[in-house]
């Protein structure tokens, strides 16, 4: 309970203080263009000196616009490392505007990302960022057929109308690939995730290619896939080991694979004796002896550009829908340069 006879501060209060008009103090709390980056910063020093709190859900009902000043993120699962970073992108893009960012995770469940679509829009967001469930994307589809600005990262759409960003999943697989043939190696596993990912099937594609390029026969029993998560990783790492001819490298197309990987060649202390090269960094794989090379997704430049297509689409572009590929890098460590012995 607020002590008696303190009021809470108004807009005047601020306009007042920042010596700028009621209007100009409405368009920075509402992250509308419009205040310079000088005025914008005197408002907004002005609100939090009276510590102004302005009620978003009034202001969205006013506004002609009928925004809520909101956008909803769902991925997959936001403890992943991968995830989290490119939550924390859209969030620092979003912030600058005044946007407030709801984010949950979809588990790869088309049921559950369908359950948080609709909380989302009776949240009133103004548009989303999405990681699509594998499979299907009729939920999202039918969200953005009734007119919400949506960006997909990671897998594209399905469908038309709408934005997606991506990386260079299957060129910088093939070029990992190239990379340990280029070694001297010549039976080189592939741990994938799960084959109905688009993600996944463009990095088995790169996989192909890359052998294919350096002249490297494919064998079959090297190829593993659907695994989702570290424990099927690490089952199939070990069983690749297990075969009479194993693998001298690998290259493991998520980082989850590489950590399940990793785990089962630092068991058999063969983790300086097989070569291994995972698609996405994860945290402290440069301090490990060797360190992991990998190749590594600009995650923040892709959670950047998802924002600035969303907010741009919420600010009324109605420009034809773009697909936007952000490099990916293959970074030497050491794992992916150990030779066949």
């Amino acid at each position: 309970m607020e002590p008696s006879g303190r009021r809470e501060p108004t807009m005047r209060d601020v306009a007042a203080l920042a010596k700028v008009s009621t209007k100009t103090v409405s368009r920075v709390i509402n992250g509308l263009p419009g205040a310079g980056a000088e005025v914008t910063r005197r408002v907004r020093d002005a609100a939090r000196t009276l510590g102004y709190r302005p009620n978003l859900t009034a202001s969205s009902l006013r506004r002609s616009d009928r925004r809520s000043a909101t956008i909803g993120v769902l991925f997959e699962d936001l403890s992943n490392p991968f995830d989290a970073a490119l939550l924390r992108a859209v969030e620092d893009r979003a912030r600058h505007r005044g946007v407030l960012v709801l984010a949950g995770s979809n588990e790869d469940d088309h049921a559950l990302q369908s359950e948080l679509l609709v909380s989302l829009s009776a949240r009133r967001v103004d548009g989303v960022v999405v990681m699509a469930a594998g499979g299907h994307q009729d939920a999202l589809q039918h969200e953005r057929a009734r007119g919400t600005p949506m960006v997909l990262v990671d897998r594209p759409p399905t469908f038309g109308g709408t934005d997606c960003v991506t990386t260079t999943n299957r060129a910088s697989s093939r070029d990992a690939v190239t990379h340990l043939a280029a070694l001297g190696h010549r039976d080189i596993a592939f741990l994938g995730d799960r084959r109905t990912l688009w993600t996944s099937q463009e990095r088995y594609t790169g996989y192909l290619e890359g052998l294919a390029h350096a002249g490297v026969a494919l064998r079959g029993e090297l190829v593993r896939t659907d695994l989702h998560g570290e424990s099927l990783a690490a089952a199939a790492t070990a069983a690749l080991l297990d075969l009479a001819r194993p693998p001298t490298a690998l290259f493991t197309a998520q980082n989850l694979v590489t950590a399940g990987a990793l785990r089962v060649l630092r068991e058999r202390g063969l983790h300086h004796r097989v070569a291994l090269i995972g698609f996405d960094d994860f945290p402290l794989a440069d301090m490990l002896d060797p360190g992991i090379s990998v190749v590594r997704q600009d995650v923040p430049g892709i959670g950047r550009k998802a924002a600035d297509l969303v907010l741009a689409r919420i600010d009324g572009d109605t420009s034809p829908p773009v697909h936007a590929v952000v490099p990916a890098a293959l970074v030497h460590r050491g794992s992916g340069e150990i030779t066949p012995g």
